[in-house]
């Protein structure tokens, strides 16, 4: 289920937790095809994208049901217990049960088309108010697994801007990310092509690009 890239230098990373998370990134991945089927109007803002998503799909109990995330309890803007950010995401497991500090994260991050390539531009951001603050433990990663969501609010070649996003990583963000591996594609989800994992010395993250385009409502 997981690649060679993931998990095996990572003796912290059991098979386990990496199967676990890819499994609740593969749901995440069906209620975004939901999303798209349902022809969800959006509008151009990060966290309302991430309330359609979470209140109207992952955290819908029809849906929960039907795509079978029963098992996973996912909370928004929740202030972290030991680093010192607020979770997008939180997803708590049966472990959490037995050990509250047991748990996934997700940051939510728009992508657009402007300034792919600069230290201005959204894919910037997403560097730096995401992968960097994993590094810096702003989020906390128990398993040394979690994962991030870029929300594609313009038309662009997701696999060319990941590129752009990696050209970045190299020639501006070298030292703040720890960068061992850059966004790399993982082919664990059937019929999703833009699933993609990077490592950064011992933390894992993985990447869902999901695009949104053609949803955004006019402004």
């Amino acid at each position: 289920m997981f690649n060679n890239l993931s998990a095996s230098n990572y003796d912290y990373n059991s098979n386990f937790y990496i199967a676990e998370f890819e499994d609740i990134l593969s749901k995440i991945v069906i209620c975004y095809y939901l999303m798209i089927d349902d022809n969800v109007r959006l509008s151009n803002n990060e966290n309302e994208i991430r309330d359609v998503l979470l209140l109207n799909y992952l955290k819908n109990n029809n849906v929960r049901n039907k795509v079978g995330i029963v098992n996973y309890l996912f909370d928004r803007e929740v202030p972290e217990d030991i680093g010192t950010g607020r979770t997008d995401i939180k997803i708590q497991t049966i472990n959490t049960f037995s050990d509250t500090s047991a748990y996934y994260i997700i940051e939510c991050k728009r992508l657009d088309e402007t300034n792919l390539n600069g230290t201005t531009g959204l894919n910037a951001k997403y560097i730096e108010n995401g992968i960097c603050r994993f590094i810096a433990n702003s989020y906390s990663t128990h398993y040394k697994i979690n994962g991030m969501i870029g929300f594609i609010v313009q038309s662009l070649d997701i696999s060319a801007n990941i590129s752009c996003i990696n050209n970045l990583l190299e020639a501006s963000y070298k030292q703040q990310t720890n960068t061992t591996t850059e966004l790399t594609n993982s082919s664990i989800i059937s019929d999703f092509n833009h699933c993609y994992c990077s490592i950064h010395n011992e933390i894992m993250i993985y990447h869902l690009m999901l695009d949104f385009s053609k949803n955004m409502a006019a402004a």
